[in-house]
């Protein structure tokens, strides 16, 4: 397992003058004065890598990236260490922390130009006023490390390329919040829709048609930054009166996603969807899923967008639940395997990473190891190794033995009191609306019969003697305060694989929420380490 050397109480407080520009060309600056740059380019890729991912690397991989060369790339790489040593070092303190085997850019108490604009979008945007977001709208129209092209190899530009997506989302989320903030002037509205119209022309168009529909003019008419409550779907498309048919993700998503059926060598029937293109990217199916109301979700809908944009994302719902068949007579976690194994088959996948978010963790590991020549990387969230069945005390073995029974008798009813009682766990700190969408949707997804089962299948999991058998690049994200799977259990799926990468997330939520700061935090290190390793 490998994470980030905490920085020393004293160390923090030190050197806190320091500014890393990489939203134009990079440029260091302490205490008000630009520090010159070493001329050579792949030490100034290096020094944006390390400062973008915040994270350590291991001395071969920096080498592959930037030095892969019939000459000394380990020399290569000692040089530009040492140039920028002189660049990020203060006279109290020690940034880059080098030792035989990882490289790390310790950025604690540095302002990072580009962290900064993500973390004031994400945590507060709605407060922020029109100066602020003008601000940040011009620092956001500069190319992210401009001029760093082919710094390194194949993988650095992708990455490079991966930045910069994110900062051009970050950017299109800036000129929303200024084109329909409630302040903003009127003789500065029709430039800031322009721009807005230039970068982001589907989301204005639906913005355009909102206003329309309401007979508002663009002054007038906000779009909704975050979501409000749970929406209605027809009684007769899902024999409710509860709404889940608007997407979150985006209605061009859903509109866009191919939904197809294999079957496993049971007969079940399993539903999967497609969405996006380029390499593609296989998420393991978790329980509370359907394909088609997923993208209402304010758990998954921003998620899958974002990973859309850049490759093809494949998802399904495993069996007895979502779209898949409901009455199976196998639900248990080796049928579960099979279920994915029948999805890569179908759609001739040949090679691929495996996003694994609670038990469907167990399910990639599991994948893994059965099929080490398809799968090309890891990524697990809200993970676990042993079910509770196994590991948890008498008294919470008796407690989630309760919940199982209240569960069969009151999943089903009008009351969403039973179901509340999963709410408040999977994100206790979730608003109202969030938790009331969830309570719905957990109705809409399975039975009251299936959410017993699964309960108990989940109970019997353990591929602990599997860990040590996983031989693919992993990453491993874990909630800090998670009030559903406590977070030892996250740190013991990444020290039993070897060489995985372990990031505590600031949350209690076990399934994060998209306007949490936790949650870019994680889709940033999910992004970073897929460049990486080009993934």
């Amino acid at each position: 397992m490998q994470t980030k050397p905490p920085a020393s109480c004293s160390e923090a407080k030190a050197d806190t003058g320091l500014e890393i520009l990489l939203l134009g060309e990079l440029r260091v600056v302490r205490q008000g004065t630009e520090i010159p740059l070493p001329a050579s380019r792949k030490a100034r890729g290096l020094l944006a890598y390390l400062v973008a991912t915040g994270r350590p690397h291991r001395r071969e991989r920096l080498c592959e990236l930037f030095w892969d060369m019939p000459d000394d790339p380990k020399a290569a790489l000692r040089w530009s260490l040492s140039k920028l040593r002189k660049v990020v070092d203060g006279p109290d303190r020690i940034r880059i922390i080098a030792d035989r085997e990882r490289v790390t850019l310790d950025t604690a108490g540095a302002r990072i130009d580009i962290h900064d604009a993500h973390a004031r979008l994400h945590q507060d945007a709605e407060a922020l006023a029109v100066a602020e977001l003008e601000d940040l709208a011009r620092q956001l129209d500069a190319v992210l490390l401009d001029g760093l092209d082919g710094a390194g190899d194949e993988a650095f530009d992708c990455w490079l390329a991966a930045e910069r997506e994110d900062a051009r989302a970050a950017r299109i989320s800036v000129l929303r919040l200024l084109a329909t903030h409630p302040e903003l002037p009127p003789v500065s509205a029709p430039k800031w829709m322009r721009l807005w119209r230039a970068a982001d022309p589907e989301g204005a168009a639906a913005f355009d048609r909102s206003a329309a529909e309401h007979g508002r003019g663009a002054a007038l008419c906000r779009l909704p930054r975050k979501f409000t409550g749970p929406p209605k779907v027809p009684a007769a498309a899902a024999g409710t009166d509860a709404d889940l048919s608007q997407p979150r993700g985006g209605a061009q998503a859903l509109r866009a996603q191919r939904i197809g059926f294999c079957e496993v060598p049971d007969g079940t029937k399993i539903a999967h969807a497609t969405l996006g293109s380029g390499r593609p990217l296989l998420k393991a199916a978790n329980w509370l899923t359907h394909l088609e109301f997923d993208w209402t979700s304010p758990i998954w809908g921003e998620c899958f967008s974002e990973i859309a944009r850049t490759r093809t994302l494949i998802r399904y719902d495993e069996r007895g639940c979502g779209l898949s068949d409901w009455d199976v007579e196998d639900l248990s976690f080796r049928a579960f395997v099979e279920d994915l194994e029948a999805v890569a088959d179908s759609l001739a996948l040949k090679r691929f990473p495996l996003l694994g978010i609670s038990q469907g963790a167990a399910v990639s590991i599991e994948y893994a190891v059965r099929h080490p020549e398809r799968v090309s990387g890891l990524i697990l969230i809200g993970g676990y190794a042993a079910g509770w069945r196994h590991i948890a005390s008498p008294e919470e073995q008796a407690r989630r033995e309760a919940v199982r029974t209240l569960t069969e008798l009151g999943w089903g009813t009008d009351n969403p009191a039973y179901r509340h009682i999963f709410s408040q766990t999977f994100m206790p700190d979730a608003g109202p609306a969030e938790l009331a969408w969830f309570d719905e949707f957990q109705r809409l997804t399975t039975s009251p019969r299936n959410a017993a089962r699964f309960q108990d299948a989940f109970g019997e999991i353990d591929v602990r003697d599997r860990l040590g058998q996983v031989r693919v690049p992993t990453i491993v994200l874990h909630a800090k305060d998670d009030q559903r799977i406590p977070l030892e259990h996250g740190r013991a799926l990444a020290s039993g694989i070897p060489g995985a990468f372990f990031v505590p997330l600031e949350s209690r939520n076990h399934v994060l929420v998209d306007y949490e700061p936790a949650w870019r935090t994680c889709m940033d290190a999910v992004q970073s380490f897929m460049a990486e390793y080009g993934l």
